[in-house]
C-alpha cells in the first residue's frame, strides 16, 4: 500500500467499530508478501418498504504492517453497524481493535490484542478487552489453510441496563478457522470461536462465522457474510441468540 493512502484508512478507522459482540480477526488478515502497510474497507446497504421503512449500513476497515524481517504484523481494525425503523432512532453498534502477532517458528505464533466495543442491541455499553495467547497453523496448503488458537483475555463489561451492571471477567478465547480457495477469484473462510467465563465455565459465547469473497477486479469484491452467535448469559433482556446475513463489497488498496 502506498504511503498516501494511509492518511485517509486511518482517518476512516477512526470513525468505524464493530457490529458483533465477537470479531472475526481471521476473515480480516490479509494474505500478503507486502512489507509495510496494506489495507481495505468495505460496505453494505439495504432498504425495505412495507409497513414500516427500514434502513439498514454496515461499514468496516483494516490495516496491516508487516515488519521487513516478516517477525512481526499489526492490524487494526474497525467497523460500525446501524438501523433505522421508520421514525425511530438508529440502533447501532461497534468496535475499535487494534493486535500484534510475533511469528516464534513457522507453526506458532504469539498474539497480543486491545479492544473497545459496544452494542444497543444486545445492551451491552461499553466492553473493554486485553489478551494474549498462541495461535497455531495447523496446515497450509496452496488452496486450504487451517489454524487453531488458545488465547485468555481480561473483560471489562458496562451492561447499558436500569440500574446498571458491571462484570469483571477472565475468559477463554479459543477458535478454529479455515480458509479455502478453490479459485484465485474466490476465497471461503469459516471461524468457530468459544469464549467461556474461566470462574464459571457454563457462561459462555459462541460465535460462528462464514464469509464467501468473490474477486471482480483487481481491487473491488464482493462480500457473503453469515454470522451466528449465542450467548448463554446476555446482559440485561437481549436475546440469547443473535444472527446476521449481509452482502456488501471490499475496496482493496
Amino acid at each position: 500500500m502506498k504511503f498516501k493512502f494511509i492518511p485517509i484508512v486511518i482517518i476512516l478507522m477512526m470513525n468505524l467499530k464493530a457490529h458483533s459482540q465477537i470479531v472475526n480477526v481471521e476473515s480480516s488478515r490479509m494474505q500478503s508478501d507486502t512489507v509495510g502497510w496494506v489495507g481495505s474497507f468495505g460496505a453494505a446497504f439495504s432498504i425495505t418498504k412495507n409497513t414500516s421503512t427500514i434502513f439498514g449500513a454496515y461499514a468496516d476497515a483494516q490495516m496491516q504492517y508487516k515488519t521487513s524481517n516478516d517477525q512481526g504484523i499489526w492490524m487494526i481494525l474497525g467497523n460500525l453497524n446501524f438501523l433505522k425503523v421508520a421514525k425511530s432512532r438508529f440502533v447501532s453498534d461497534g468496535m475499535a481493535h487494534i493486535r500484534y502477532n510475533k511469528k516464534v517458528n513457522e507453526w506458532l505464533r504469539w498474539e497480543f490484542f486491545g479492544q473497545y466495543q459496544n452494542n444497543d442491541i444486545t445492551q451491552i455499553d461499553s466492553r473493554i478487552l486485553a489478551g494474549t495467547g498462541p495461535r497455531f497453523k495447523l496446515m497450509k496448503l496452496p488452496t486450504f489453510r487451517l489454524y487453531a488458537a488458545a488465547l485468555f483475555m481480561y473483560e471489562r463489561e458496562k451492561e447499558a441496563t436500569n440500574p446498571v451492571v458491571r462484570h469483571s471477567d477472565i475468559r477463554n478465547s479459543s477458535y478454529v478457522s479455515f480458509t479455502w480457495l478453490p479459485k484465485e477469484y474466490l476465497e471461503m473462510i469459516s471461524t468457530t470461536y468459544f469464549q467461556p467465563r474461566l470462574s464459571k465455565f457454563n457462561d459462555f459465547r459462541i460465535l460462528n462465522q462464514i464469509s464467501f469473497k468473490v474477486k471482480a477486479t483487481p481491487h473491488f469484491s464482493l462480500n457473503v457474510k453469515w454470522n451466528y452467535l449465542h450467548d448463554k448469559y446476555p446482559a440485561g433482556t437481549a436475546p440469547k441468540t443473535v444472527y446476521n446475513f449481509a452482502t456488501g463489497f471490499t475496496y482493496d488498496l
